[in-house]
């Protein structure tokens, strides 16, 4: 098992430099430099973007190559009457653990030959980050992919560990429906997109798809109308939000509110257009890496300590990762850490003595399948 505790007091300053300056989605330039100055001081070759934020760090070479990555931008919210960048969700610790990865493997006089990849990775909120990194061909040699997020106390509680978090799959659909204002006295003349929205959300709730994957359609936002209550509104604006457990069911959704809308379109001759806005994709855990971490779970924390993977109605877009490219094997820890009042809420705690057993979880992971892959390729050779 890995000791980390020569390595504690820097990885808690890490952590207190990161939590205290925070930045949002794709403006983590100073975040971005300083992992740079650390990656650099730690001997790795580096990788920086010319267009975006984010940050490549990587040791030894060749085959295999295990990765692992951790999500850079905080959130934008009120904290205290006043709106600021905030870690609410815990990508300080998320980028404090995998630096105490790579500052205990480096504490290590014999690692298993290949590579590990350490990925910065920016925007995780905006759901475009783990994106950004594939079409810049960050994991295309990547054989095993591993993550961590914090669990709250609903979930996952102090002390425990899963390995593996089975996110589902998330679209917003936003639309305008475009007809012409009337006056109340004549509705004969036009027609009203306020019944319109009414008529969709009737639709919507008479999606039916298979109720053994969870899922749901809904209306977030519908606005329509202004000051004058003798005018019939004709334009409004609206948001849906869907969620599955399962990509596949996602694209399902997808196609029935684009049909409903259609049809209600066409019975109301009123132009009505959609925007497919941001996805996030469900998770694809693979069996080998979920064992790895679970091993290690054991490890550090005791068999008592590991808990069933989880499946949780959050998203993540570690899995376009794996979404993407599928010959990745991929898993993330979910770590219990006393987390509450509960994921984004702008007072969020968390016990910070779970940093490092988190940090040797991960380094038993990484270097386990390392070592387990090189095996492999030299009983092959």
């Amino acid at each position: 098992m890995v000791e980390v505790r020569n390595i504690e007091s820097r990885i808690m300053k890490i952590f207190e430099h990161l939590h205290t300056h925070p930045e949002i989605s794709w403006k983590e330039t100073e975040t971005t430099e300083y992992l740079k100055n650390i990656l650099v001081e730690s001997g790795c070759n580096v990788r920086t973007f010319v267009d975006c934020t984010g940050v490549i760090g990587e040791i030894g070479e060749g085959k295999p190559v295990v990765a692992i990555r951790a999500d850079m931008d905080a959130l934008w919210q009120e904290v205290d009457g006043k709106f600021q960048a905030n870690h609410s969700c815990g990508h300080d610790s998320h980028m404090t653990m995998v630096l105490g990865v790579l500052l205990s493997i480096k504490e290590m006089a014999d690692i298993p030959n290949g590579t590990i990849r350490f990925i910065f990775q920016p925007a995780e909120e905006k759901g475009t980050g783990a994106l950004k990194m594939v079409e810049e061909n960050v994991v295309d040699d990547v054989d095993f992919l591993y993550g961590v997020h914090l669990r709250p106390i609903q979930e996952v509680r102090s002390g425990m560990a899963t390995p593996a978090l089975f996110h589902g799959a998330a679209r917003h659909i936003t639309g305008e429906v475009l007809g012409e204002d009337t006056h109340g006295a004549r509705p004969h003349l036009g027609v009203n997109a306020i019944e319109i929205g009414a008529e969709l959300v009737q639709r919507l709730n008479h999606i039916h798809a298979d109720p053994m994957i969870p899922h749901s359609v809904k209306f977030t936002k519908f606005q329509a109308g202004g000051e004058s209550a003798n005018i019939i509104p004709g334009n409004a604006t609206f948001s849906i939000d869907l969620r599955a457990q399962t990509n596949d069911m996602i694209e399902k959704l997808t196609t029935s509110v684009e049909d409903a809308v259609k049809s209600i379109s066409d019975y109301y001759h009123v132009p009505i257009n959609l925007s497919l806005e941001s996805m996030m994709a469900s998770a694809i855990v693979d069996p080998e890496a979920q064992e790895f971490m679970a091993d290690s779970i054991r490890k550090v924390l005791g068999e008592e300590n590991l808990v069933d993977p989880v499946t949780t109605t959050g998203s993540e877009d570690f899995h376009f990762y794996t979404l993407k490219k599928n010959h990745i094997k991929a898993s993330v820890l979910g770590l219990g850490c006393d987390l509450k009042p509960g994921l984004h809420h702008p007072n969020m705690s968390f016990d910070h003595q779970m940093l490092m057993p988190g940090v040797q979880i991960l380094t038993n992971t990484v270097l386990e399948t390392l070592a387990h892959l090189a095996n492999s390729h030299n009983l092959k050779s």
